[in-house]
């Protein structure tokens, strides 16, 4: 169970590596506006936004790349429950969809790794 807990966090993160890139580099490109569902006005003035949220998604990644390669599961819990959190809010307060590409996988990775323990 340890070495799937560590590939389910090895792959959230590959997820998360995503998300800050298309909210840092293609937030306001005609594929970030589409994925996200935005205008171009609405792109420009909240680009900086966009890529500080971006940012805050490569820690989450980071976090969960040192929880894949030490098979700390302690580490593994921490940063899956926070994505989890996280996208629960993002769930609520901005979409949907985010439930299932953000808290899901989250999910899946916190039980992965509490079964690990």
């Amino acid at each position: 169970m340890t070495i799937l807990a560590g590939v389910a966090c090895g792959l959230l993160a590959l997820l998360h590596v995503g998300f800050a890139y298309l909210e840092a580099v293609l937030w306001a490109t005609p594929t970030g506006r589409r994925i996200f569902g935005t205008d171009v006005e609405f792109a420009q003035a909240s680009r900086v936004l966009a890529a500080n949220q971006g940012l805050y998604n490569l820690f989450l990644a980071a976090g969960l790349v040192w929880g894949a390669l030490s098979t700390r599961t302690d580490v593994q819990v921490f940063f899956a429950a926070c994505v989890l959190v996280a996208g629960a809010v993002g769930a609520l307060t901005v979409s949907r969809r985010i439930l299932w590409v953000q808290a899901v996988p989250g999910l899946a990775t916190l039980v992965l790794a509490l079964l690990a323990v």
